[in-house]
């Protein structure tokens, strides 16, 4: 496959119509021409993953964040991304981005973290149209205390900082990969017990749970999108015969908790 058919393959099931105006998706570097048989999926173009790309043979690598999503004024390898950049390219390795627009669709990135908690009937939380929208809220197979719900939060996505009482009961779950602030109010709104995003902020939390809203569960802004790329790569797989490979890399920021010190 080449990497222009690729990209229309992938726009078929992301169009970048769907995503923000202030976003940047689709390919970034990569001739069109080219071929691809191996692609790299990771949540960040970073060089960790750009060195696992390599590694792989990927002639492709597929991430969620833009690398290029603020303009900058060169891209000399002397520079953060302009080393990044010039590493891809002497390694004839492709960059595609799906960002907003992988977030809002169905199924999209909430729809595996949805996934991964085994909720049922889903729905957006902040519909967009037809059935896409930001968020998903869904039902348990069962209700569940709230630190149980936490402890299945922590083993199927990640380490998790909770808000609310630990015996409250659970069903019915709101979840938003990524940073999730902007949806408190919708989350309240929906009626749900518990809300599970990243990237929390202490005021805007503070507030919405002095306001009666529902339990806040809050995990990394990297382990709430990672599992949506066994998504996309079971997609390129089916759809394009194509072999993937997943990056594990945690290019979170943070690199450790006094936990796993004391450990």
């Amino acid at each position: 496959m080449l990497v222009a058919e690729l990209v229309e393959l992938i726009e078929q099931r992301y169009p970048t119509s769907w995503a923000e105006s202030w976003d940047r998706v689709g390919l970034t570097l990569g001739e069109p021409s080219a071929e691809v048989t191996r692609v790299f999926l990771a949540v960040d173009c970073d060089p960790r993953t750009v060195e696992e790309a390599v590694s792989a043979g990927a002639d492709l690598m597929f991430t969620h964040h833009p690398l290029l999503l603020r303009g900058v004024s060169s891209v000399a390898p002397t520079t953060y991304k302009g080393a990044i950049v010039h590493r891809m390219i002497k390694a004839g390795i492709a960059l595609y981005t799906a960002h907003t627009n992988g977030d809002v669709a169905a199924p999209g990135v909430s729809d595996a973290l949805a996934a991964r908690l085994g909720l049922a009937g889903l729905r957006p939380l902040v519909p967009t149209a037809e059935d896409r929208g930001h968020g998903r809220v869904g039902e348990l197979p069962s209700a569940m205390a709230l630190s149980d719900l936490a402890a299945l939060v922590s083993s199927a996505v990640g380490d998790v900082r909770v808000a609310g009482v630990p015996t409250d009961t659970v069903r019915t779950v709101a979840v938003s990969g990524g940073a999730g602030d902007a949806f408190l109010a919708d989350a309240a709104r929906a009626g749900v017990d518990a809300y599970l995003t990243a990237d929390l902020r202490h005021h805007p939390a503070h507030e919405h749970l002095a306001n009666g809203g529902p339990a806040l569960l809050d995990v990394s802004h990297w382990a709430s999108e990672r599992p949506w790329l066994d998504d996309v790569a079971a997609f390129l797989r089916q759809e394009a015969g194509l072999q993937t490979i997943v990056s594990d890399v945690d290019t979170s920021p943070w690199t450790f908790t006094l936990e796993d010190r004391n450990q």
